[in-house]
């Protein structure tokens, strides 16, 4: 007798649920955007999106919030992918909202745009009047993102309240809101960056090379490796050195530190993290070492 395997893989159940999440956004609401910077995790939602409503094109624009000082093999690999898909791709630039006065440019030791994208982000949405906004977070990230919905409720200010989120049951989901209000909607909150790499090797997505191991000029800066870069300046103590690393997530690079790491390979990266016991954004994102209380203050603000 032929015996069928019906057996779901956890991967095939994780994909499933994010069609589904996508899938009811379009239905459901009238102007979302899929916010997309060219790291891991914005490269599966993507492909997720593609999955979604293939052989129709993606039927909203990627967004960008861009804070002009990002790794180079980022922002080449994100503007060519978006015109590989025909995709429209949305750039909010930071220094824009610098150069308009939006928001203060930070200076000092220390100085990074990262938080000014919040505004950048604010703006975009209430210019393109984006109803709902695809974000790539997930839960196992940090406490303060294992508290969200995977429909995450922003007020016409586009502050996160956590009393004001709506229950979820299930599979269903509240789609409704005022005219203003906008809606986070995480479509990876139950993957893990362990999933995420299972399923780049899975569908053989193609990532920025700085996510493998390569030869890079670093300096060490309160237990991180940050890279060689104009817009981050060092102190006469905090000597350069050549290091083979790779980068487990990507953001602005003045805050996103390396790992050691000689891991070339999708196969070799999986390996890797299985056995690691420190998150990605706690071992590579000096803005992320904070405590609970401040990320939260910082979902708040409105940018998570």
């Amino acid at each position: 007798m032929l015996q069928r395997d019906y057996t779901t893989s956890q991967l095939d159940v994780l994909e499933a649920e994010a069609i589904h999440i996508m899938r009811e956004v379009a239905a459901e609401f009238e102007r979302p955007c899929l916010l997309f910077s060219g790291g891991k995790d914005s490269i599966v939602m993507l492909r997720i999106a593609e999955k979604a409503f293939w052989p129709a094109p993606i039927p909203f624009p990627l967004m960008h919030v861009d804070t002009g000082h990002n790794f180079t093999e980022v922002i080449e690999f994100r503007d060519r992918r978006a015109a590989e898909l025909g995709a429209r791709l949305v750039v909010a630039s930071v220094q824009d909202s610098i150069d308009a006065g939006r928001v203060v440019e930070e200076t000092g030791r220390r100085a990074s745009r990262n938080r000014l994208q919040t505004t950048t982000l604010l703006d975009a949405i209430e210019e393109n009047e984006y109803d709902a906004v695809f974000g790539g977070a997930r839960r196992d990230e940090e406490k303060a993102r294992a508290k969200e919905r995977v429909f995450s409720f922003r007020d016409d200010f586009g502050q996160w309240d956590p009393k004001n989120q709506r229950p979820e049951l299930w599979n269903l989901y509240n789609a409704r809101i005022r005219k203003g209000e906008h809606i986070r909607v995480f479509p990876l909150s139950n993957w893990t960056e362990l999933d995420i790499w299972d399923y780049i090797r899975r569908e053989e997505i193609e990532i920025p090379s700085i996510y493998f191991a390569h030869t890079r000029k670093v300096f060490e800066r309160d237990g991180m490796l940050l890279a060689d870069s104009e817009f981050i300046t060092r102190d006469e103590e905090e000597s350069l050195l050549e290091m083979t690393v790779r980068y487990r997530t990507v953001g602005d690079v003045t805050c996103t530190g390396a790992v050691q790491s000689g891991a070339a390979t999708v196969e070799e990266i999986i390996e890797e993290i299985a056995v690691t016991r420190i998150t990605e954004r706690g071992a590579t994102r000096a803005d992320d070492r904070a405590s609970e209380a401040s990320m939260e203050d910082r979902k708040k603000e409105g940018y998570f």
